[in-house]
């Protein structure tokens, strides 16, 4: 501070204080607030392949009516949250809108960023200007979080047109699901930073899968024994359901707040995790 009045010559003010947090608490060189400029570069890159983007919304929709409306015929009412008696389609579409923002966020920050990071060194010449590591974790989640919540923005949409949403505490499930979708993609990101080719995404897959299967997705938590019903509600997928679930249905407690605070906590661990990764790996 007394070098830089030294320094200044008389009459020139004095440059703008940064008072952003993250700015006065990492490293310098480890964030330089300049985030956005890697999201403009992704929309830049993806406007001619918006139909590569436009498909994954397609996966949970073919769910929803394969299941819910298909297999709901058959399988007739299911208890909801609250207790009170929901259509298999009401209670499966939930299920479906958190795994819409899930795989929307995953699949980007662990593809796409892998390419970007092993083979098109997109990071190396990155750092190479005012940018830093955290710049690019916060960018980059940022990316795939618009992407989950495109996914989920449409799926809520068909939901509404389907009837099946029945409560207006659902205006909180957009919200709801871009928290999910940066917090899965925060992680996301973070685990890549640990795969080594293209073969270990089967690890990805071997996490992803299960979790879409049995987080109460197509049945209710009371199908499993004691035991299993503990190991699933440890998965990440599990709260997010039950989050999109009470919404959507008007079974809105205080339990809601714990299953938003889980991927808030989640989110800021990913990130910082991955940034201090990416540093790591290409700062040395």
């Amino acid at each position: 501070m007394t070098q830089d009045l030294l320094t200044r010559p008389a009459g020139e003010p004095a440059p703008p204080a940064r008072t952003g947090l993250l700015l006065r608490v990492l490293p310098p060189g480890l964030y330089a607030g300049r985030a956005r400029m890697l999201v403009e570069r992704s929309l830049l890159v993806n406007r001619r392949m918006w139909l590569v983007v436009f498909t994954g919304f397609f996966e949970p929709l073919f769910f929803l009516l394969a299941l819910g409306q298909g297999l709901g015929a058959l399988v007739g009412g299911v208890t909801g949250p609250g207790g009170e008696s929901l259509t298999y389609a009401e209670f499966v579409a939930p299920g479906l809108l958190a795994a819409s923002a899930m795989n929307g966020a995953v699949y980007d920050a662990t593809f796409n960023i892998f390419f970007k990071l092993r083979y098109a060194k997109l990071y190396d010449a990155v750092l190479a200007t005012p940018l830093g590591p955290m710049d690019v974790a916060i960018g980059e989640v940022t990316w795939a979080l618009l992407r989950g919540g495109l996914y989920s923005a449409g799926f809520l949409a068909i939901m509404l047109g389907m009837g099946l949403v029945g409560s207006a505490w659902a205006l909180l499930a957009l919200p709801a699901a871009l928290l999910v979708a940066f917090a899965f993609a925060a992680v996301g990101m973070a685990a890549t930073t640990w795969l080594r080719s293209w073969q270990d995404f089967e690890y990805v897959q071997l996490v992803l899968l299960p979790m879409f299967l049995f987080s109460t997705t197509f049945y209710p938590l009371s199908v499993y024994p004691g035991p299993l019903r503990v190991a699933v509600e440890a998965f990440p997928l599990y709260h997010a359901i039950e989050l999109m679930r009470g919404l959507t249905t008007g079974a809105v407690h205080w339990g809601v707040l714990g299953h938003a605070a889980y991927f808030v906590v989640l989110a800021v661990l990913g990130v910082a995790v991955a940034a201090r990764r990416l540093g790591r790996l290409l700062l040395r």
